[in-house]
């Protein structure tokens, strides 16, 4: 049964505020009964049971129970018409979450400030230099899959997907990362720090820079020696705080993202010139390391609240 708030549904709301008619409908819900013994169960008339029973009748909330057939035709059973009532309200609170998500090429930043150890690696082979920052605004930056450097950042430029309207309820960013070290070291921390559109979310204390054992994506050609995988880390920030792997790291909210303001959205990862643990930072896109994506965001939202939505 669904129910509005208006006058045909009215006789559902008075038929429901009755602590008697309740009962009723409590013990229809366990089993058929006739009047008589209703009137028995609930210490009632069976004139005034008539009176609850004709006003939950013309609710359309119970009915009698014609397939049930008894030697005294005047006895009659009487069962449950529904099961459930939903009330729809005119204007939607809770709206349905929509998403849109974006896959975030690791070379495709829009800026950097990197110091060696640092570089860039695609599939299938290094590109340019081995610590050499000039490599980082080469034109090959674009097809990397790997990307490593001991001190600075990486920015990338997102566009902001949000039609007029909108309303972003959280934001998902999702990347595999661990530390830098030349050659490996399981235990290397590095504190990487996270920025979105300017603002300071969190900073993360990676534990190191793994080459215990081969990436699960990690090309053959690629020295084992050297960085294979890294840690999955989801960052999210919603209309409440900030979290890091489901757990909350600060007050951080989307209104201080200020996501209207502009058609983009930046996001900076990096190590902090201040940082405790200047360990670098390894960034493992879709053929590295051990899960097989690049940077990914997921913005969450609902659409333009309508009185007419269902």
């Amino acid at each position: 049964m669904e129910l509005r708030l208006d006058k045909e549904s009215l006789a559902v709301y008075k038929a429901l505020a009755s602590q008697t008619r309740l009962d009723i409908l409590n013990l229809l819900s366990e089993k058929n009964h006739t009047a008589s013994e209703l009137a028995e169960q609930l210490n009632l008339s069976k004139a005034v049971l008539s009176r609850h029973i004709a006003q939950l009748e013309d609710a359309g909330l119970i009915q009698i129970d014609r397939s049930v057939r008894t030697d005294d035709n005047r006895k009659k059973n009487y069962t449950l018409r529904v099961d459930h009532a939903n009330i729809v309200f005119p204007r939607k609170i809770y709206l349905p979450y929509k998403q849109k998500t974006q896959d975030i090429r690791l070379g495709y930043y829009t800026d950097f400030s990197v110091e060696p150890t640092c570089g860039l690696a695609s599939r299938d082979a290094v590109i340019g230099q081995l610590d050499e920052p000039r490599v980082f605004a080469s034109s090959e930056r674009t097809k990397a899959s790997l990307l490593w450097l001991s001190n600075g950042y990486v920015e990338y430029k997102i566009p902001n997907t949000l039609e007029p309207g909108q309303t972003a309820q959280m934001l998902d960013i999702s990347m595999e990362l661990s530390s830098e070290y030349p050659g490996s070291n399981n235990e290397w921390p590095s504190d990487i720090t996270f920025f979105i559109n300017g603002v300071n979310i969190t900073t993360w204390t990676s534990p190191g820079n793994y080459s215990d054992v081969r990436g699960k994506l990690t090309p053959l050609w690629w020295n084992e020696r050297f960085s294979q995988y890294g840690l999955l880390k989801h960052l999210r920030v919603n209309n409440e705080d900030s979290g890091l792997d489901g757990v909350k790291v600060s007050d951080t909210t989307l209104a201080d993202l200020r996501l209207e303001d502009s058609p983009f959205i930046t996001l900076r990862i990096g190590v902090l010139p201040d940082a405790v643990h200047r360990g670098g930072l390894t960034i493992f896109g879709k053929d590295f390391g051990n899960h097989p994506q690049n940077i990914t965001m997921t913005l969450y939202y609902t659409e333009p609240n309508s009185p007419d939505a269902d």
